[in-house]
């Protein structure tokens, strides 16, 4: 992609009402579970993005009946199997799409690639694949990334299987939702103490349960037992996207606005809406944040951070090198733009130093955010009240809300689209 948008700062408090898009963790496990039961599921306030649209494609191509009646909703129909697809499965830079169904593949007869993109063929898939292996799945991954080939046999073998999950939960989530429709029990355990986003492992077990599977946690949640019940249809409400709401809770605070996002931060279940203390806190952000539990959330915080009064550090982030892009070296390279030394990595932590001077100066700053969603929307955060901020490839908002610069626009800031 190419162009850039320039931001006017606004130079008043924003304020106003807007619509966030769903939630894409819910919406991409919803689907996922919805097409492997028998029946039709109607699932609402549905994410409809790049993400999502990949998903809805490969399940198509697996036989499900996936029909979008409105701008926010699809309608399932299932037959309680995958078919085997006539083409690989390709989903972008999908990481959820991806790692969801290289674990769903082994219910397919036969063998099934699943690929992505150039990014998507950078991020890791070695600890699922392994997972697999060990359950007695013929799948590999050459490189460790994708491209997957998984041969399926109608479902994944019983058994007992550890996995890592340091880098992602995702890979446990994976395997949880697979493991419902496997041919005998499946016990599910992490190997070692640490998991990216354990908050995201219990969003799946909440929708394992809301679509009829039966898990037994194991031990102090770390293990799990999962019968292989199927799920059954179910008619499910999507709550909003708590990782996109992390961008309006910023905009108030550095604006001072108030905007109606129509839910309290406290009513979101996904684990990113743990951000808001912090954004809340602003501009007395603690010195440092721990961010292994709401890592979509860490490059609205970092930016965020670039205002606060005292330089803040986070840590526990290391998984944020092996997202859309690398971006803890994307949220330096982007705040040192703005200003040279502003931000710096130790290691794998993130020290963001702090300058709320930089309110109302103007600065020349073209922002690269490495085709990634996230960094493009975080930085936008700091345009509202630093003149000169460009940011490339607008249209990478698509991935998880398209609609973001409109939203933007709807409360009275200026963008310039070249």
């Amino acid at each position: 992609m190419s162009g850039a948008v320039r931001i006017t700062p606004p130079g008043r408090p924003l304020t106003g009402a807007l619509t966030l898009p769903g939630s894409k963790s819910i919406t991409n496990r919803a689907l996922l579970m919805v097409a492997l039961a028998k029946g039709t599921s109607r699932l609402t306030g549905a994410l409809k993005s790049d993400d999502t649209a990949y998903m809805a494609a490969a399940l198509r191509q697996m036989g499900v009946s996936v029909n979008e009646p409105d701008e926010t909703s699809f309608v399932v129909t299932g037959t309680g199997a995958l078919a085997h697809p006539d083409r690989e499965l390709f989903l972008g830079n999908a990481g959820t799409a991806t790692r969801f169904l290289t674990a769903a593949a082994t219910l397919v007869p036969g063998a099934v690639v699943i690929d992505g993109d150039e990014h998507m063929r950078k991020r890791p898939i070695g600890p699922l694949i392994a997972a697999l292996n060990a359950l007695g799945v013929e799948a590999s991954s050459p490189t460790g990334c994708p491209p997957v080939i998984v041969v399926g046999t109608g479902g994944l073998p019983g058994g007992r299987v550890e996995i890592d999950a340091s880098l992602s939960s995702q890979y446990v989530s994976a395997l949880l939702m697979a493991a419902a429709c496997a041919k005998a029990p499946v016990e599910i355990a992490l190997k070692g103490e640490d998991i990216g986003a354990r908050g995201y492992v219990d969003l799946t077990l909440a929708g394992m349960t809301a679509f009829g599977a039966q898990v037994e946690p194991l031990g102090n949640r770390s293990a799990w037992r999962i019968i292989p019940t199927g799920y059954r249809p179910f008619d499910l409400r999507i709550e909003p996207d708590a990782s996109a709401a992390t961008y309006p809770w910023a905009w108030e605070a550095i604006t001072g606005g108030t905007i109606d996002l129509g839910l309290a931060p406290g009513a979101f279940t996904q684990p990113d809406a743990a951000a808001h203390a912090f954004i809340a806190a602003f501009p007395a952000m603690p010195g440092m944040i721990e961010g292994s539990q709401m890592q979509d959330a860490v490059p609205t915080l970092a930016v965020l951070a670039a205002y606060n009064a005292s330089p803040v550090r986070f840590t526990g982030i290391a998984g944020l090198r092996v997202k859309e892009c690398d971006r803890i070296s994307a949220l330096a390279e982007g705040l040192n733009r703005i200003k040279p030394g502003l931000a710096h990595e130790e290691g794998d932590d993130l020290i963001v130093t702090g300058d709320p001077s930089l309110r109302g100066t103007t600065v020349s700053a073209r922002i690269d955010p490495r085709a990634d969603h996230r960094m493009a929307m975080s930085f936008a955060i700091a345009g509202l009240v630093t003149a000169g901020i460009e940011i490339e490839d607008p249209e990478c908002v698509a991935k998880t809300w398209p609609g973001y610069w409109d939203a933007l626009k709807g409360l009275g800031v200026a963008l310039a689209f070249e």
